[in-house]
C-alpha cells in the first residue's frame, strides 16, 4: 500500500513545543524523522513545529508524541504528490554565517565578492544551511578560523557537506564527511564537485570506521546530529580529535545543552562557546586532555 505524504502541524508556547521536540529527539521509533522548530509569533509566545513523515507509521508516532503535551495543538494536512523538499528548499533566501554565503541556483546573481560563497542547492538530504543547527556551526567556525587552522576536519553526519565543504574552502588540507545515508554521500560528494572543493565523504556507520580512522587525529570535528546520539559518541568524538582539537556540536535543543555539554565536560573538554539560534543551540568545546 502506498503512502500519502503528510505534513503535521503543531502550534505551542515556546517552553510546551520544545518540550514535544524534545520527546521526539529521545524516540527510538522516530529517530529519523524530519521535522523544524521556530517562532512564529514573538509578542504571542506561538511556535511552530512542521514535520514531514516518510510513512505512516511514523506519522502516526509524530502525532501521538505531539498530542501528549498539554498546550500544543496539532494538525494534519495531506500533501498533493509533488517533490515538496525542493520545491520549499527552491524558494529560500541566502544565508550569511560569518564568512560564509550559501546559496542556491536561483540566487546566483546575488553573491557578494567578499564572502566564501558555497552553493548548496535542493536535495534529499539536511543540510542547506538554512537551519539554525547548521548555521551555528558556521558561525562558530567562523570564530574559530580568525585566531587558528584547522588542517584536517571530520564532518559526523554530514548531510549535503556543506560544513566539510566550508572547510576544505578556508584551508583544510583535509576535510572528511561521513553519513549514515547513501544518498546524503552522494549529494554531499556531488556539492564538493559543484564547489571545486576537496572534501570528500563516504558512507559509514560511525567514528570507527576504516575510512573515517585513517584521517584521526582530526584537529577539528563537526557534529550536526541529534542530542541523544551526541552524548553516545562523546568517547569516540574525544578519541577522533587531537589534544587541544575542538568538537562543534549542534543539532540539540537549547534544553538539551545541559545533558550533551555533561557528556563532553566529563570527558575532559573545556566548553567554549554557545550559539543560539531560534530554538537551537551550538556548542563549541575543546579536548584537554
Amino acid at each position: 500500500m502506498s503512502y500519502n505524504p503528510v505534513q503535521i502541524i503543531a502550534h505551542g508556547s515556546r517552553v510546551a513545543c520544545e518540550a514535544a521536540a524534545e520527546d521526539i529527539d529521545t524516540d527510538v521509533m522516530l529517530e529519523g524523522a524530519t521535522y523544524s522548530i521556530l517562532e512564529e509569533d514573538e509578542d504571542r509566545d506561538v511556535w511552530r513545529i512542521d514535520a514531514f513523515p516518510t510513512s505512516e507509521a511514523e506519522a502516526d508516532g509524530l502525532v501521538a508524541r505531539l498530542a501528549l503535551h498539554t498546550g500544543v495543538t496539532v494538525k494534519v494536512e495531506t500533501l498533493a504528490d509533488a517533490d515538496w523538499l525542493a520545491m520549499s528548499l527552491s524558494g529560500l533566501p541566502p544565508v550569511r554565517a560569518g564568512r560564509f554565503f550559501v546559496y542556491g541556483a536561483h540566487d546566483q546573481g546575488r553573491v557578494p565578492p567578499n564572502a566564501v560563497n558555497l552553493k548548496i542547492d535542493a536535495g534529499a538530504a539536511f543540510g542547506t544551511g538554512h537551519h539554525g543547527t547548521t548555521v551555528g556551526c558556521l558561525v562558530a567556525y567562523d570564530e574559530l578560523l580568525k585566531r587558528e587552522r584547522f588542517e584536517k576536519v571530520l564532518d559526523v553526519g554530514c548531510g549535503t557537506g556543506v560544513l566539510a565543504i566550508a572547510a576544505a574552502r578556508t584551508g583544510a588540507a583535509l576535510a572528511v564527511g561521513t553519513d549514515i545515508d547513501a544518498p546524503s554521500v552522494r549529494i554531499a560528494n556531488e556539492n564538493a564537485k559543484l564547489n571545486q572543493a576537496h572534501a570528500r565523504f563516504v558512507h559509514a556507520s560511525g567514528l570507527n570506521d576504516v575510512k573515517v580512522r585513517a584521517g584521526a587525529p582530526y584537529d577539528l570535528v563537526f557534529a550536526n546530529i541529534l542530542a541523544p546520539p551526541l552524548v553516545a559518541l562523546s568517547q569516540d568524538i574525544k578519541m577522533s580529535l587531537r589534544i587541544g582539537g575542538v568538537a562543534i556540536l549542534s543539532g540539540l535543543l537549547r534544553t538539551q545543552e545541559r545533558r550533551v555539554s555533561a557528556a563532553y565536560l566529563s570527558r575532559g573538554f573545556r566548553l567554549e562557546r554557545r550559539i543560539h539560534r531560534d530554538a537551537w543551540s551550538a556548542l563549541v568545546l575543546r579536548r584537554m586532555g
